[in-house]
């Protein structure tokens, strides 16, 4: 069994405590406010939002973990504890100016997002709850460059279980916000004071996930100070690094905020933004657990394995990623493209949440769910392109996918007067044009990444995940036939005996067929349990 794959496992294990938690959040506030009231806190939320993935955990992470990592190897542990204080005080000045600007810029920045929303209010309370959020996007820089060291110096699980806080301090804090500052709240009638509650509940929720790395971060030899010394090679090699990393990690983002100004000009209005955040935070699930974990353990190893040049060890740490990527989101796609209704509705149908939300949300998740693969295979393939020093190709990749996705998308929406289901088609097949053109040019790049291999993998899992999903199917028109006569006991021990069936169909015909990565994969599941 490889570090690769045990590092993988554990991350996976961590983050799966930490999107349980973020499925929990999104139900109480869809299940407390009802769509409508979470459409417009998606929205709100959605420019912090995007600027945590952009500088804090996109670009500010690859480039500094890719030159943290370099400089452990190269210069030893204090020069590169060093660049991390330069890079924290750089990091605190700078985001908590984005900050301030944001919250003074809320009121012209949120009604370029929701154009096509017809009630001033939503909007009025949307400004609000973006201006209460914006500071959240200070506290997550700071917690990206702390996880990025922890992740250098092979500490992974402690930065992969603090998201689990965050959400944690989203639900405890922000229910217990509401029920402080909003009389109404406690007798269940919903009011603005209680959605902004919520709002401060992310702050708490960001701090809780900063605090809990701390002494971890400490353990392991680093010394906390402030460091103006931002002349420094190494912070200029960070942001040498940085602003095309930035570009190129923003396709996905941008494409994001330009669906959301798309959305608001279809039938769901502020209830549409809801739907398609809900769908993405099913997406986003097997994306974190596998995806995100195999990018968290693979890039470090590329950063100190590119010291030498583009070696056979480093492509085939690379391939390794994507095969693992493969093995372990193909099989996640096929089950959210096949059971997207009926897992929508047993997370999310409750309280104020209905069967017509539960409708307009299993379509735009079975889009996502072909994107999925793509989606988690950019994550460990465009980090990798810094670690050689060919940073704009997935810039340049980036700013073309925009291009495609929202021609499309405007299209969809303005022309055809299609609804927000079109929105997500649009991302996920620009999604797998960025990582189709990725892909042949790190293959051209590193003269190989073992194609061979990787495509018979793709036949063999192709092959176990088409088994899965014909039990799947077969579940799901006899034992989940009568869906909408299933009480919710039964819905949800239904669902739950259909998933265990597709995943032990498909472990145990990866391991007859002799997937490698499903031997390494049940090899740790054993291991952890044999320890307990």
């Amino acid at each position: 069994m490889s570090s690769q794959a045990r590092s993988t496992g554990i991350v996976s294990i961590a983050i799966l405590c930490s999107r349980i938690l973020g499925l929990v959040r999104d139900q109480v506030l869809g299940g407390v406010f009802g769509m409508k009231f979470a459409g417009i806190f998606t929205m709100a939320f959605r420019t912090p939002n995007m600027l945590r993935d952009l500088f804090a955990e996109g670009a500010l992470s690859t480039a500094f973990v890719t030159t943290f990592s370099k400089k452990i190897k190269i210069e030893g542990d204090e020069a590169a504890w060093a660049l991390g204080r330069k890079m924290m005080s750089l990091s605190l000045c700078f985001m908590t100016m984005v900050a301030a600007a944001g919250t003074a810029l809320a009121p012209v920045i949120f009604p370029l997002l929701t154009l096509g929303w017809k009630d001033e209010s939503s909007v009025a309370l949307g400004v609000w709850l973006a201006q209460i959020m914006y500071p959240f996007i200070t506290i997550v820089s700071l917690t990206a460059l702390v996880m990025g060291m922890l992740n250098a110096k092979k500490v992974f699980f402690v930065p992969a279980v603090a998201s689990a806080f965050f959400n944690l301090g989203c639900i405890v804090g922000g229910y217990a916000c509401a029920w402080i500052i909003d009389a109404p709240f406690r007798s269940g009638v919903i009011t603005e004071k209680g959605l902004a509650g919520f709002a401060v509940g992310t702050l708490i929720g960001g701090l809780m996930q900063l605090a809990v790395q701390l002494p971890s971060l400490k353990r392991v030899g680093f010394r906390f100070g402030v460091d103006f010394g931002w002349k420094d090679s190494g912070v200029k090699e960070v942001l040498h690094l940085m602003w095309p990393s930035l570009v190129a990690a923003s396709g996905t983002q941008v494409n994001v905020f330009l669906n959301s100004i798309f959305a608001s000009f279809t039938p769901g209005q502020e209830a549409a933004a809801g739907w398609l955040g809900y769908a993405q935070r099913l997406q986003q699930l097997p994306l974190g657990l596998f995806g995100v974990a195999v990018a968290t353990v693979t890039l470090p190893m590329l950063s100190r394995l590119a010291t030498e040049g583009i070696t056979p060890e480093f492509r085939g740490a690379l391939a390794k990623g994507l095969r693992l990527v493969l093995f372990l989101t193909l099989p996640c796609a096929a089950g959210l493209a096949l059971l997207s209704h009926e897992i929508i509705s047993v997370i999310f149908e409750h309280g104020r949440v209905k069967a017509y939300d539960v409708a307009q949300t299993a379509a735009p998740l079975q889009a996502f769910a072909f994107g999925l693969v793509f989606y988690a295979a950019i994550k460990v393939l465009q980090p990798s392109f810094y670690t050689i020093g060919k940073r704009f190709i997935p810039m340049y990749t980036s700013l073309a996918v925009i291009a495609f996705t929202a021609a499309a998308n405007a299209f969809t929406v303005f022309v055809l007067k299609w609804d927000h289901t079109a929105l997500a088609w649009g991302t996920a097949i620009g999604l797998a044009l960025n990582f189709s053109v990725l892909y042949l040019s790190m293959r051209k790049f590193a003269k190989g990444l073992e194609t061979t291999s990787l495509v018979a993998s793709l036949g063999r899992i192709g092959l176990a995940s088409a088994v899965m999903g014909g039990v799947c199917l077969a579940s799901k028109f006899t034992l989940m036939a009568d869906w909408a006569q299933l009480s919710a006991i039964t819905r949800t021990a239904s669902l739950g005996v259909t998933i265990a069936a597709g995943a032990v169909v498909y472990f145990a015909l990866t391991k007859m067929l002799k997937v490698e990565e499903s031997g390494e994969f049940l090899s740790i599941i054993s291991r952890r349990f044999a320890k307990r």
